[in-house]
């Protein structure tokens, strides 16, 4: 008797294939595990015997997938929130349902207008599988973590769309090709298609050098979480990050979000001219973390020093329950100590910063999971760079899989990105989403670099999720020229 002759066999089976769909994610790093996980869902899918049993199936391979890729929200929320694991837990638990709702109801679809051949099917699966990952990534603002197309960076083949198509372009084909293992020798055959000409995109210059080279120093000060915000530890932290940068100087050097954990206006004024000071003697600036506004309104920032005016760039798309509470849930919030966690968003549209004679687009830690919010930077900003505090999270699955997230805005931009993180992980990333060089996590020091801006756009810079959003609608309505109905 084969796994699937049985319902339970098949539920089984799907959620096998969460799990190693999560495998082709950072830190494990086996991309073609996606596309067989893909595979294996389609197939179920075909051969499922009501709409009932492809949402159940859908749910359960969801399930696997998030509670397994997620599961650092409940570090967040326990460990360094101060929330009893008795809610921790269930909390973290029904996000992972509701994430998982996603796959199931792209299961739902598909078997209730399941088209007749194969591979009208496989059109109509991968647009449906495309369709979730873009949903999931604005509704309710947007949680786009672990959208399929972020496991396929290089070396992956299909990395050579992330140009054209962006993150949810390389969904759609990733759920393609995992329904064209199950075409035949013409499937096959197509998919050596898809595969050889994402290796060729790879070789593509889409952008070029804008001027020479400058240094940078990304300073990864590993202070703990449970630490940041205790007044006994700030001098500390003070002297901390001024001895990293006076020891490593560079025309660039960032500090992670909020590594000066007060009000900028509240900071010693000294201190800072000290910063400025440092930055100046490189003929340079540094941008650091830091919190502006009032008691009142206050936001998450990133402050400009040095040869350059002082710029300020604050965070716009905030992080739910952390940064900002949904109306409904300030009961929840009560049982956790969570500091400064009623920020107000930034302005939409901000200019880039203007340092070290580059055009510097700034992202502030979760931001740069939003492709589109990215790109609003271009084309005038010729670097990227991200400063983000994933101390909240512990040793777990969120490190690896943000600076997996971040080789992907690489690619897509054609835009180096450079990541100062608190305790991880800190890295230079080149235009063709490839790690130059990257510091241990959770040790205290400085990566430095050099680091060229770059002029021109990708396809992806220039009309955003367009592209992908038409390709997924032409496979949806492909699909649906051949359906048959389905009532249960």
């Amino acid at each position: 008797m084969r796994l699937t002759d049985s319902r339970a066999g098949r539920w089984l089976l799907a959620t096998a294939s969460g799990g190693a769909a999560l495998l082709a994610f950072a830190p494990f790093d086996q991309f073609w595990l996606a596309p067989l996980a893909c595979a294996a869902l389609f197939s179920l899918w075909c051969r499922a015997e009501s709409v009932h049993e492809t949402a159940l199936s859908g749910l359960a391979f969801g399930l696997a997938f998030f509670l397994g890729g997620v599961s650092w929200i409940y570090v967040s929320l326990a460990t360094f929130g101060g929330m009893p694991w008795w809610l921790a837990g269930p909390a973290t638990g029904l996000l992972c349902l509701f994430l998982a709702l996603f796959p199931a109801a792209a299961g739902l679809a598909f078997k209730r207008w399941q088209p007749l051949d194969g591979w009208r099917q496989a059109l109509w699966f991968a647009a449906l599988l495309a369709a979730v990952d873009w949903i999931r990534g604005w509704i309710f603002t947007g949680f786009p973590w672990l959208t399929l197309g972020y496991s396929q960076t290089p070396p992956s083949p299909l990395a050579g769309y992330a140009p054209l198509l962006g993150v949810f372009g390389l969904s759609l084909l990733l759920a393609l090709t995992g329904a064209l293992l199950r075409q035949g020798r013409r499937g096959l055959i197509a998919l050596g298609i898809v595969l050889l000409l994402g290796q060729g995109l790879r070789l593509v210059p889409w952008t070029e050098a804008d001027g020479a080279p400058i240094s940078v120093a990304l300073v990864q000060g590993n202070i703990p979480q449970e630490m940041k915000f205790r007044p006994e530890a700030f001098h500390r932290t003070l002297q901390t990050y001024y001895d990293l940068l006076a020891a490593h100087p560079a025309q660039l050097s960032l500090l992670p979000e909020t590594a000066l954990p007060a009000f900028l206006d509240r900071l010693p004024a000294d201190y800072l001219s000290a910063l400025a000071d440092l930055a100046r003697r490189q003929q340079g600036d540094l941008v650091l973390g830091t919190i502006t506004g009032d008691v009142e309104r206050y936001f998450n920032s990133a402050v400009s020093l040095g040869s350059a005016p002082q710029q300020i760039y604050s965070k716009q798309h905030l992080v739910p329950f952390g940064e900002w509470i949904p109306a409904g849930f300030a009961w929840l919030m009560a049982f956790a100590d969570i500091p400064m966690s009623s920020f107000t968003p930034g302005p939409t549209r901000q200019p880039a910063m203007q340092v070290a004679g580059r055009a510097l687009a700034v992202n502030i830690c979760y931001e740069d999971v939003f492709g589109e919010e990215i790109i609003r930077a271009l084309p005038q900003a010729g670097i990227l760079a991200n400063v983000s505090n994933t101390a909240w999270f512990g040793r777990s699955l969120a490190q690896p899989q943000h600076l997996q997230i971040a080789r992907l805005r690489a690619l897509e931009t054609g835009r180096p990105m450079l990541r100062a993180t608190n305790t991880g992980v800190t890295a230079i990333i080149t235009p063709q989403g490839e790690v130059v060089s990257q510091l241990p996590p959770f040790t205290r020091a400085v990566l430095q670099g050099e680091v060229t801006a770059q002029r021109g756009l990708t396809p992806y810079g220039r009309f955003g999720n367009t592209l992908a959003l038409a390709l997924i609608a032409l496979s949806g309505l492909l699909g649906l020229s051949g359906r048959q109905h389905r009532h249960s």
